[in-house]
């Protein structure tokens, strides 16, 4: 049968709703499935200060408990517009642009080290650094209506922090294209590209972003967080390297008992029995 899943305890349960954000574990009915819910529509769900401190508190939390998958969503027309210019008008310090910067890369490479996948559930528009948000999940699904943008560029600002993922989700030159221009592309072409997994109308969203996170939780945890973990990682390396990391990866995935289990199914031409 399947591995069961189990949700996390209350000691180790994801921060609270907070005044940008709401938590929902179980989501979906999936035990292990936590949804991160954007949620300050009247502003596009920019990232102020505050909506990435509090967005970093919760996926640390996160993180550290025994959920199994995230799925990163938004409340309203756009899934995220990036950061609040306002704010960033407001504080003309070179030390303020800086510490911003620095604090939304961290956010971002939170979403990458967590070893939990995470899935972007995108609903509408997402520009700039809510682009770049959307390619530092893990695996996004999109509705059919959704768009994307790298739009600084347009108000004078070349999207620089956007332009490390987004050059490493999709082909050099439709990224460069995309920094340079501003110009908006479709859920269609972003699937084409490799921005996003799936393209879906918008009323089959949560349906097919419920069924990702389900096939994910049927696998054992200790395989998917190995595995998250060292497909980054070699990604960065020369191919030897790479194959040294990977050979010392599946060694140790392969003692793991959920691996020894499956192994043990295969040769018996029957179904695993995951404990975990």
């Amino acid at each position: 049968m399947n591995q069961s899943v189990s949700s996390a305890s209350p000691s180790d349960s994801p921060s609270p709703s907070s005044s940008t954000l709401r938590v929902e574990p179980a989501a979906y009915g999936l035990p292990g499935v936590v949804r991160v819910t954007l949620d300050r529509p009247d502003a596009f769900n920019a990232l102020s200060v505050q909506a990435i401190d509090e967005l970093q508190a919760t996926l640390s939390d996160i993180a550290r408990s025994d959920a199994r998958v995230v799925v990163l969503a938004a409340e309203g027309r756009a899934y995220c517009a990036g950061h609040d210019l306002k704010e960033l008008q407001a504080s003309p310090s070179l030390d303020f642009y800086r510490a911003l910067f620095a604090r939304c890369s961290s956010l971002m490479m939170t979403i990458q080290r967590m070893p939990q996948p995470v899935i972007a559930r995108v609903q509408g528009v997402a520009t700039a650094a809510g682009c770049q948000l959307v390619a530092m999940c893990d695996l996004a699904v999109a509705a059919d209506t959704a768009r994307f943008a790298t739009s600084g560029i347009h108000y004078g600002l070349f999207c620089a922090t956007p332009a490390v993922p987004l050059s490493r989700n999709i082909p050099r030159k439709a990224a460069f294209e995309m920094l340079m221009t501003g110009d908006f592309i479709d859920a269609a072409k972003a699937r084409e590209l490799g921005l996003i997994n799936h393209m879906t109308p918008l009323d089959a969203l949560d349906a097919d972003v419920a069924a990702l996170a389900k096939r994910i939780c049927e696998k054992p945890a200790a395989a998917v967080r190995m595995g998250k973990s060292l497909f980054y990682r070699q990604l960065e390396m020369g191919i030897e390297a790479a194959y040294q990391a990977a050979g010392q990866t599946i060694a140790c995935n392969a003692i793991d008992p959920a691996a020894q289990e499956g192994m043990q199914a295969f040769v018996e031409k029957r179904r695993p029995n995951w404990k975990e």
